[in-house]
């Protein structure tokens, strides 16, 4: 996802904001942060954004100084069709490009994978979702501690194939250069895995790069060695690695490549 691409068409893709609804419309193009919609098929909600800019936590990590305050998302279901949102106190940002929907607990509603940034504290991960009528914060990640530290997510899948589902991220890809895979369940999240020498993100970068592939049903990470030189699959069996290196071109168009499938 690029921060700060042009939005397209949006409302095409949605369905119809219910006659029931009594708030004002709330999918506006001068409100959304470009290049932060996310849409999705499958459970619910079915789209998620950042709105709110600020810049009262000038990193930059993603280029410029300005970060989003609420995330917000609709659905086709009772008052998320009318959208539910969360705006964070003064003392934090979302520090990111764009929400995740993902059903993490396999109740069928999707999930919002996040990064939020706390002024003395750095980044943490952080997850919401829909219920009762709000969208809640359900788990978090630890504070890296550090104000003007950063982590940079690949996503969530079952990767190590045990029915439960895993987040996984780089923790601070300038610096520590480490993956972190935790495991989602019961609510919470709790740190299986941490592998070093890996990272997603140069300092700037308006995206980050690769993700999390599925091929012949494996899921595989994709991310680039720690100092940039390979371009690297990575699976993990909830114990051991296993890397391949797919190729010394890390550009951006070589990891859109490599987060497809071999032939």
């Amino acid at each position: 996802m690029l921060r700060g691409a042009a939005l397209v068409c949006v409302l095409l893709a949605l369905p119809l904001i219910s006659e029931a609804c009594t708030e004002s419309p709330l999918i506006r193009d001068d409100l959304i942060v470009p290049g932060s919609m996310t849409q999705t098929k499958q459970g619910e909600p079915v789209a998620a954004w950042y709105e709110d800019l600020t810049d009262r936590y000038p990193h930059a990590a993603l280029g410029d100084a300005l970060e989003p305050t609420t995330l917000r998302v609709y659905g086709a279901e009772t008052s998320a069709n009318c959208g539910l949102s969360f705006t964070t106190d003064a003392t934090h940002v979302f520090e990111d490009v764009a929400p995740r929907l993902i059903d993490l607990d396999g109740d069928g509603r999707n999930e919002i994978i996040t990064v939020r940034s706390h002024q003395s504290k750095g980044a943490q991960l952080a997850i919401f979702g829909q219920g009762n009528d709000a969208l809640n914060l359900l788990a978090t990640t630890p504070y890296i501690g550090t104000r003007n530290r950063w982590l940079a997510p690949l996503g969530a899948a079952d990767l190590d194939g045990d029915g439960r589902m895993e987040v996984a991220y780089i923790d601070r890809p300038h610096l520590a250069k480490t993956l972190r895979i935790w495991r989602f369940e019961k609510g919470d999240l709790e740190e299986v895995a941490a592998i070093r020498g890996l990272t997603n993100h140069r300092i700037g970068e308006r995206d980050i790069a690769g993700g999390i592939r599925r091929c012949n049903g494996s899921p595989e990470m994709i991310l680039a060695s720690g100092d940039w030189s390979k371009l690297l699959a990575l699976r993990w069996d909830g114990k051991d690695t296993s890397v391949e290196v797919i190729g010394n071109d890390t550009s951006r168009p070589a990891f859109a490549a490599a987060m497809k499938c071999p032939n």
